[in-house]
């Protein structure tokens, strides 16, 4: 039903996917979806922020999915519902680690 799409379309989708569910856990948390500058047509990077505190952590790598992957399975409520425990899993995680550090501001 919702599977294909070209790069930017598949961004978009993903975006919007990611902060649905990131914000499942916590309003405030943002996705961050790197595409493009390298990676166009062929990858996208997930983060999720809040605050100054990203998730993975910018040493770390991203969340990686290439475009045939999100492209061929955003129509597939088992991959989806697999992406959405990891989205919401990060989310908590960041969400906890920011609750000392709001504490403190």
């Amino acid at each position: 039903m919702f599977s294909g799409g070209d790069y930017d379309e598949v961004a978009r989708w993903l975006r919007n996917f990611v902060t649905s569910h990131a914000k499942r856990e916590n309003p405030r948390v943002e996705a961050v979806v790197e595409a493009g500058r390298g990676r166009e047509g062929e990858s996208y990077g997930v983060r999720l922020r809040l605050g100054e505190a990203l998730r993975p952590p910018s040493g770390a790598a991203p969340v990686e999915l290439t475009h045939d992957e999100v492209a061929r399975n955003r129509g597939d409520l088992a991959w989806c519902a697999a992406l959405a425990d990891r989205v919401r899993a990060l989310a908590r995680e960041l969400s906890r680690a920011g609750v000392g550090s709001q504490r403190s501001a």
